[in-house]
């Protein structure tokens, strides 16, 4: 069995196509198995920041089906960073440009994109339902049905943040900040508030600090429910370059690419809107760092070691961090 740890914008995964075992893993099986695999002191590779599921679909429409399994065990509705590596690896094994992949809630549209630079291959993935009713997030407490572009004191008590909260399906909240840098400590322990037990949310949520560059660029951290702080969250800066257009239209038009960057590195991302239907396309990187062969059975029996795996580094990563260094 041939396993991938992958990564779009440094947000790292391992990916495990079940449709390649003579039996797919159970759940038990599965979320031990991401536990180990991604802890940074007893997984491979340092670990990474959750796995790729890859399973047959349930809808006649998709050519596969992805689960995201955080490395707490977790289930994520989606990854835009994921979603691009299991595009390029769906890509390759099936031959295909353009094609739909089902995920939690949806089926989403993903395409094939020019090389960002030399042996940088670019994934385009559509970032998708978009909801702001509290409901479909949920979140309570807050005094409104919709928080968008509005300082909430119970966050910052100092209103000098002005914040959006919306479902990408992904539950986040955004906050603008006028340096990142500076918010780092605030950003942590908001993460950490709301993904405990508390009156806000009660599945927790992705927390977004984002700082405006100039038009039609910013600077985006997350802390991501199930995970913590990572280098890049897809649907996080996807819903971020849509309050952006929400809180500041003057500096993000619709229809126009803008230029995200985060900890890991950069992404593009395009806002429109259909028949008064927001959408969210997000277009970066799609990185295979290092293919892991390992006998089926140590997945079964949840040992996957770098004793038991032959590890191939690929020159993927080194040209990646080239692009980064030069964008």
């Amino acid at each position: 069995m041939r396993l991938q740890k992958v990564h779009g914008s440094q947000n790292s995964f391992f990916i495990l196509d079940q449709t390649l075992l003579k039996q797919p893993l159970t759940e038990q099986e599965l979320i031990a198995l991401t536990k180990k695999l991604t802890a940074t002191n007893t997984g491979i590779l340092g670990g990474a920041d959750g796995v790729l599921c890859i399973e047959a679909p349930t809808s006649k429409n998709a050519l596969a089906k992805m689960r995201v399994i955080n490395t707490d065990g977790s289930e994520a509705s989606m990854c835009g960073n994921g979603l691009r590596t299991v595009a390029r690896y769906l890509a390759d094994k099936y031959q295909r440009e353009h094609f739909l992949v089902e995920t939690l809630q949806a089926d989403l549209a993903v395409s094939k994109e020019p090389e960002l630079a030399p042996d940088v291959p670019a994934f385009g993935v559509e970032i998708s339902p978009i909801h702001f009713e509290k409901h479909y997030l949920p979140f309570d407490n807050l005094g409104a049905d919709k928080i968008i572009d509005r300082p909430l004191r119970e966050f910052d008590p100092s209103a000098k943040i002005r914040f959006s909260i919306l479902a990408v399906p992904n539950p986040h909240l955004i906050g603008f900040v006028p340096d990142i840098k500076a918010s780092a400590t605030l950003l942590e322990q908001l993460g950490q508030k709301l993904n405990r037990p508390n009156p806000y949310f009660t599945d927790g949520v992705n927390v977004n600090f984002a700082e405006v560059l100039g038009p039609k660029k910013l600077f985006v951290r997350t802390y991501e429910r199930g995970v913590g702080f990572t280098n890049a969250c897809g649907t996080g800066m996807s819903a971020t370059s849509l309050a952006f257009h929400l809180s500041f239209p003057e500096l993000c038009p619709l229809n126009e690419e803008i230029t995200v960057f985060n900890p890991g590195g950069m992404v593009k991302t395009k806002v429109s809107q259909t028949e008064g239907i927001y959408k969210l396309q997000l277009i970066g990187n799609a990185t295979v760092t290092h293919l892991i062969d390992v006998d089926e059975q140590a997945l079964y029996q949840n040992d996957v070691t770098s004793k038991n795996c032959t590890i191939t580094e690929t020159s993927e990563q080194a040209a990646y961090l080239d692009f980064i260094q030069r964008s």
